[in-house]
């Protein structure tokens, strides 16, 4: 049975390192369903998370394989429940003059943001889990959705207990 695992790995900031972690990916055929990275407030690492999915066994190979990386200096499975996972969703659609309070009450629901606005068209801001981004463009089914682009998940695990110091 398939299922789902977000990693976030903690690795040292070096040139090709976003090539090694994706080589391993792609030489082994295991598939990557998000990939997000970015420095960390010590700029000498970076945070990559990944979620990927496959059978249990897949999945373990996967969390083996990326932590014997030699930049990996820590790596966390993001459990829901003890994590706190967040994407970033930017949505264009169509939209004149006489749908803008339509969208507005939907962005509001979501808690998103407008954040362009032009005589046909509005880009909206929204973050949350893959369900709640999900069910927003659901309930943009009645507009044109002209562009969208999407962060890739990002996320900690709760709690103080396991933060590695550097």
């Amino acid at each position: 049975m398939e299922s789902t695992k977000v990693l976030s790995i903690l690795v040292e900031n070096t040139p090709g390192l976003t090539s090694r972690i994706s080589g391993l990916f792609s030489r082994r055929g295991y598939n990557i369903d998000s990939f997000s990275a970015g420095v960390t407030a010590d700029p000498r690492y970076t945070r990559v998370t990944i979620a990927t999915h496959g059978d249990e066994m897949v999945l373990e190979q996967i969390e083996k394989q990326v932590s014997k990386l030699t930049d990996v200096v820590d790596l966390k499975v993001l459990e829901h429940g003890t994590s706190v996972t967040r994407e970033l969703m930017l949505v264009k659609i169509s939209a004149r003059s006489t749908d803008r309070q339509d969208v507005l009450t939907i962005v509001e629901i979501f808690h998103g943001k407008v954040v362009d606005v032009t005589h046909d068209s509005m880009v909206l801001e929204i973050t949350g889990g893959q369900r709640k981004l999900e069910a927003f463009l659901d309930m943009l089914g009645d507009y044109d959705i002209l562009e969208l682009a999407r962060t890739g998940l990002t996320g900690l695990t709760r709690g103080s207990d396991d933060v590695v110091i550097l």
